[in-house]
């Protein structure tokens, strides 16, 4: 494999249905075969799902902007839970770790034990986002990423890498290959924010940009196949 140790983001979105919103279990039971293919494969793999499928607090500006991001760290939490537990039905080992202190239902995230726990192969799901607000959970994967020395991260999304403009737009969208982190950020592409895109490239970990829309996608990026947008630092 070339990537020993894996950071997968995936959005809530990707859990939804048809209506884009709450959990469909069809989809929860791919993305879960998904994970046992990749533990499979010996790779060491850390996921991070957003909230999006749940709450879009940002859009409501009479809100509290803490509150908002505190609500969409609980939107994590299910996210993780639910995906853990049909993986974990799949008899793969699995963990969900939590920013926020929710000891009932989840363990705490701690960095050494996150490692530890990666190294005999358990497949673990960062929830509740960096445990702050003003944090997105692409900067919240990020910083994982960094924290546990992954090799590569990994962003699903539903398109098939990186553009210069919106795909879904302008019909002469041109997708890059290959591009760098400095001219994503330069160029403003809507890639990862800039706190996410910031510390991918302070701690020199590469992020590949692809579709979701085929989940198998994700195993053939870690079995080396040349999919999506390669963003390097």
């Amino acid at each position: 494999m070339p990537y020993k140790r894996v950071m997968l983001k995936l959005s809530g979105e990707a859990l939804a249905g048809e209506t884009k919103y709450g959990i469909d279990d069809s989809k929860v039971q791919i993305l879960a075969k998904m994970v046992a293919e990749i533990h499979k494969l010996g790779v060491e793999l850390a996921v991070v799902i957003g909230g999006g499928n749940y709450w879009r607090g940002r859009t409501n500006p009479q809100m509290d902007r803490v509150t908002a991001d505190q609500i969409g760290m609980l939107a994590t939490t299910m996210n993780a839970m639910t995906v853990a537990d049909a993986v974990g039905k799949l008899n793969v080992d699995c963990r969900v770790l939590n920013a926020i202190s929710m000891p009932t239902i989840s363990e705490p995230y701690i960095q050494k034990k996150a490692v530890r726990y990666l190294e005999n192969k358990t497949v673990l799901f960062f929830a509740g986002g960096t445990g702050s607000p003003f944090f997105s959970t692409d900067s919240g994967a990020a910083l994982r990423a960094a924290e546990i020395n992954a090799d590569v991260m990994l962003k699903a999304t539903q398109v098939d890498g990186v553009y210069d403009k919106d795909p879904n737009q302008f019909s002469d969208a041109k997708r890059y290959s290959k591009i760098s982190l400095q001219d994503v950020m330069s160029n403003g592409l809507a890639v990862v924010d800039a706190t996410a895109a910031a510390l991918c490239n302070d701690n020199n970990i590469p992020l590949i940009v692809f579709s979701i829309k085929d989940p198998n996608n994700v195993i053939r990026i870690i079995q080396g196949e040349d999919l999506g947008t390669l963003v390097l630092p």
